[in-house]
Protein backbone atom coordinates (compact mmCIF):
# COMPACT_ATOMS: atom_id res chain seq x y z
CA UNK A 1 0.00 0.00 0.00
CA UNK A 2 1.52 3.42 -1.14
CA UNK A 3 0.35 6.21 1.41
CA UNK A 4 0.00 9.46 -0.72
CA UNK A 5 -0.67 13.21 0.12
CA UNK A 6 -4.39 12.61 -0.54
CA UNK A 7 -4.86 9.61 1.90
CA UNK A 8 -3.31 11.27 4.71
CA UNK A 9 -5.30 14.71 4.00
CA UNK A 10 -8.56 12.54 4.55
CA UNK A 11 -7.60 11.01 7.41
CA UNK A 12 -6.16 14.27 8.69
CA UNK A 13 -10.21 16.18 8.16
CA UNK A 14 -12.09 12.75 9.93
CA UNK A 15 -9.57 12.98 12.88
CA UNK A 16 -10.27 17.17 12.95
CA UNK A 17 -13.67 16.32 12.86
CA UNK A 18 -13.93 13.88 15.44
CA UNK A 19 -11.78 16.10 17.79
CA UNK A 20 -14.65 18.85 17.18
CA UNK A 21 -17.76 16.44 17.61
CA UNK A 22 -15.79 15.58 21.04
CA UNK A 23 -16.17 19.45 22.45
CA UNK A 24 -18.83 20.33 24.44
CA UNK A 25 -20.48 23.01 22.48
CA UNK A 26 -23.90 24.98 23.33
CA UNK A 27 -26.89 24.81 21.42
CA UNK A 28 -29.75 23.23 22.01
CA UNK A 29 -32.58 21.56 19.31
CA UNK A 30 -35.77 21.30 21.81
CA UNK A 31 -36.08 17.90 21.17
CA UNK A 32 -38.99 16.04 23.43
CA UNK A 33 -37.76 13.07 25.30
CA UNK A 34 -38.99 10.61 22.98
CA UNK A 35 -36.70 12.20 20.37
CA UNK A 36 -34.08 12.38 22.72
CA UNK A 37 -34.36 8.01 23.13
CA UNK A 38 -35.10 7.16 19.68
CA UNK A 39 -31.64 9.21 19.50
CA UNK A 40 -29.41 6.67 21.36
CA UNK A 41 -31.31 3.44 20.11
CA UNK A 42 -29.84 5.10 16.66
CA UNK A 43 -26.72 5.68 17.90
CA UNK A 44 -26.55 2.36 19.41
CA UNK A 45 -27.74 0.79 15.77
CA UNK A 46 -24.45 2.69 14.29
CA UNK A 47 -22.29 1.20 17.18
CA UNK A 48 -23.33 -2.47 16.73
CA UNK A 49 -23.37 -1.63 12.60
CA UNK A 50 -20.20 -0.18 13.25
CA UNK A 51 -18.38 -2.74 15.48
CA UNK A 52 -19.29 -5.59 13.03
CA UNK A 53 -18.02 -3.80 9.62
CA UNK A 54 -14.80 -3.57 11.66
CA UNK A 55 -14.86 -7.46 12.64
CA UNK A 56 -15.70 -8.89 9.22
CA UNK A 57 -13.09 -6.46 7.16
CA UNK A 58 -10.50 -7.85 9.81
CA UNK A 59 -6.79 -7.81 8.51
CA UNK A 60 -7.90 -5.39 6.03
CA UNK A 61 -8.97 -2.79 7.67
CA UNK A 62 -6.84 0.20 7.54
CA UNK A 63 -7.88 4.06 8.29
CA UNK A 64 -6.48 5.13 5.00
CA UNK A 65 -8.71 5.15 1.34
CA UNK A 66 -5.88 3.24 -0.60
CA UNK A 67 -6.65 -0.48 0.35
CA UNK A 68 -3.68 -2.39 1.28
CA UNK A 69 -1.69 -4.23 -1.23
CA UNK A 70 -2.58 -7.89 0.80
CA UNK A 71 -6.46 -7.03 0.77
CA UNK A 72 -8.83 -9.09 -0.46
CA UNK A 73 -12.40 -7.68 -1.61
CA UNK A 74 -14.97 -8.55 1.12
CA UNK A 75 -18.49 -9.00 -0.41
CA UNK A 76 -20.01 -11.00 2.93
CA UNK A 77 -21.72 -10.01 5.81
CA UNK A 78 -22.88 -5.88 5.79
CA UNK A 79 -20.57 -5.79 2.85
CA UNK A 80 -22.78 -7.81 0.85
CA UNK A 81 -25.41 -5.24 0.81
CA UNK A 82 -23.52 -1.82 1.90
CA UNK A 83 -20.00 -0.87 0.31
CA UNK A 84 -19.25 1.91 3.23
CA UNK A 85 -20.55 0.42 5.96
CA UNK A 86 -18.18 1.86 8.84
CA UNK A 87 -18.94 4.91 7.66
CA UNK A 88 -22.87 3.99 8.15
CA UNK A 89 -22.16 2.64 11.34
CA UNK A 90 -20.30 6.20 12.70
CA UNK A 91 -23.03 8.35 10.64
CA UNK A 92 -25.61 6.64 12.46
CA UNK A 93 -23.84 6.72 15.90
CA UNK A 94 -23.02 10.41 15.83
CA UNK A 95 -26.04 11.56 14.11
CA UNK A 96 -28.16 9.59 16.83
CA UNK A 97 -25.85 10.54 20.02
CA UNK A 98 -26.07 14.17 18.09
CA UNK A 99 -30.11 13.68 18.98
CA UNK A 100 -29.97 12.65 22.27
CA UNK A 101 -27.30 15.25 23.71
CA UNK A 102 -29.90 17.69 21.64
CA UNK A 103 -26.79 19.51 20.02
CA UNK A 104 -27.33 21.66 17.04
CA UNK A 105 -23.45 21.93 17.24
CA UNK A 106 -22.84 17.57 17.01
CA UNK A 107 -25.37 17.49 14.37
CA UNK A 108 -23.57 20.12 12.21
CA UNK A 109 -19.97 18.36 12.84
CA UNK A 110 -21.90 15.19 11.76
CA UNK A 111 -22.88 16.87 8.70
CA UNK A 112 -19.50 17.65 7.72
CA UNK A 113 -18.58 14.31 8.64
CA UNK A 114 -21.10 12.91 6.11
CA UNK A 115 -20.20 15.14 3.08
CA UNK A 116 -16.33 14.39 4.51
CA UNK A 117 -17.17 10.28 3.91
CA UNK A 118 -18.88 11.14 0.77
CA UNK A 119 -15.58 12.75 -0.73
CA UNK A 120 -13.56 9.89 0.71
CA UNK A 121 -15.52 7.40 -0.63
CA UNK A 122 -15.12 8.06 -3.82
CA UNK A 123 -11.54 8.39 -3.67
CA UNK A 124 -11.40 5.10 -2.09
CA UNK A 125 -13.77 3.45 -4.69
CA UNK A 126 -11.49 4.77 -6.99
CA UNK A 127 -8.68 3.06 -5.60
CA UNK A 128 -10.74 -0.69 -5.38
CA UNK A 129 -11.76 -0.10 -8.84
CA UNK A 130 -7.62 -0.25 -10.08
CA UNK A 131 -7.01 -3.34 -7.37
CA UNK A 132 -10.49 -4.88 -8.08
CA UNK A 133 -11.28 -5.36 -11.38
CA UNK A 134 -14.91 -7.05 -10.04
CA UNK A 135 -15.61 -4.45 -8.16
CA UNK A 136 -17.67 -2.93 -11.28
CA UNK A 137 -20.55 -5.57 -10.47
CA UNK A 138 -19.88 -4.95 -6.97
CA UNK A 139 -20.86 -1.37 -7.02
CA UNK A 140 -23.73 -2.00 -9.11
CA UNK A 141 -25.42 -4.35 -6.78
CA UNK A 142 -24.79 -2.88 -3.35
CA UNK A 143 -25.77 0.47 -1.83
CA UNK A 144 -22.76 3.09 -1.08
CA UNK A 145 -23.93 3.86 2.87
CA UNK A 146 -27.22 2.50 2.80
CA UNK A 147 -28.68 -0.73 1.42
CA UNK A 148 -30.33 -0.56 -2.06
CA UNK A 149 -33.67 -1.32 -2.28
CA UNK A 150 -34.36 -1.07 -5.73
Amino acid sequence: MEINLKDILLVSIQLLLFVFYALAVDGSLGFSFIILKGGLFISGIGTLILLLALLQLNKNLSPFPTPRNSAVLIQHGLYKWVRHPIYSGIIFMLLGYSVYQNSIYKLFITGLLMLLFHIKSNYEEQQLLKKFPDYVAYKRKTGKFFVRLF
